[in-house]
């Protein structure tokens, strides 16, 4: 919703990024929804064109005639990082498309650097929020019902 904070914001993390993989970049690669937008400014950020990859029937796709040429150095970019299921997910497709992920980053770490995606993620926070599985819930949060159930849905 704010172009200038994203802007500011992924700048910084662009920084960071630098910081942890000082080689080159050839593409941005981010996983929708939730990483088209930044994803987009950390390509802007970097000079590098930005894509990502949709999920058509549970799996992450690229389309729009979206591509990654053989051996193109990736950088996975997400808005926020928990458990890192997305992130692996993109950084499998990145390979399975013939690309090589170099690194990660992403605005919030909320695994508070204990997601292991495979690559060296670079964040502009890290915040170490729990998580449960549906079923071992703690009492006062299983009496707030889920409202928002993202890409993946509620099971």
């Amino acid at each position: 919703m704010d172009p200038k904070r994203a802007e500011r914001l992924c700048r910084a993390l662009a920084t960071k990024l630098r910081s942890l993989h000082s080689g080159p970049i050839d593409l941005v690669v981010s996983p929708a929804m939730g990483g088209v937008v930044v994803g987009y400014e950390m390509g802007r950020q970097l000079g590098v064109p930005a894509i990502f990859f949709e999920r058509v029937d549970g799996k992450l796709a690229l389309r729009r005639g979206f591509t990654i040429e053989k051996g193109m150095r990736c950088v996975m970019v997400e808005d926020i990082v928990t458990t890192g299921l997305s992130s692996r997910e993109c950084i499998a497709g990145i390979a399975e498309e013939g690309g090589v992920a170099v690194a990660a980053a992403c605005l919030i770490d909320r695994s508070g650097g204990k997601a292991d995606i495979g690559v060296p993620l670079a964040s502009l926070a890290q915040l170490d929020i729990a998580t449960y599985p549906a079923d071992a819930l703690p009492p006062e949060l299983a009496r707030i019902p889920a409202v928002k159930p993202g890409s993946r849905g509620l099971k």
